[in-house]
């Protein structure tokens, strides 16, 4: 996960724009529909929400907005247009919602081949969050929570353990050394 953030250390608009994307996805486990249509008023800059409208579920949530993804959208919103409805909108017409879902998967998967990862799309960073979340100590419910999820069994199969961590922690089998 460092090293796509090592691909994005300019302080040009892209890489700025690159870094918000990426701690946007990985941090909230934003689908990608939700992050194009993630709005300038959907974030609540006093009170540390982010209004994320439900594109799959039809079910809007807030987030706490870290303090990591604010530093990195403001550094972004620095360099959109002055009228940008949208985050993570194109910087040329046409401003549709289609045009504004392929911007962001454009972007990130340049991101993604600057880094060398070419087997993976932009829902790969959705799965990583969820593990990430997971491995750190967070509930299924809360995973859930979270990324949208209706059913504790679609998190399932996003969040992957980290079974390294998990068998230093877990018990011996009671049958074992005999």
């Amino acid at each position: 996960m460092t090293h796509l953030f090592d691909v994005c250390q300019k302080n040009t608009p892209r890489h700025i724009r690159d870094r918000a994307l990426l701690l946007v996805f990985l941090r909230l486990g934003l689908r990608r529909e939700e992050v194009s249509n993630l709005a300038v008023r959907d974030i609540d800059w006093r009170n540390g929400v982010v209004h994320i409208r439900g594109t799959k579920t039809h079910q809007d949530r807030n987030l706490p907005l870290p303090d990591d993804v604010g530093q990195g959208l403001v550094a972004h919103l620095r360099h959109v247009r002055a009228h940008a409805q949208h985050v993570f909108e194109p910087r040329r017409r046409p401003f549709t919602a289609k045009r504004g879902y392929d911007h962001v998967g454009n972007a990130v998967r340049a991101l993604l081949r600057r880094a060398g990862i070419v087997e993976r799309g932009v829902h790969a960073l959705r799965h990583t969050a969820a593990t990430a979340m997971v491995n750190s100590g967070a509930s299924f419910k809360d995973v859930a929570d979270v990324l949208g999820h209706r059913s504790l069994s679609s998190t399932f199969i996003y969040a992957k353990l980290d079974l390294q961590s998990l068998s230093q922690v877990a018990l011996p089998w009671p049958g074992g050394d005999r």
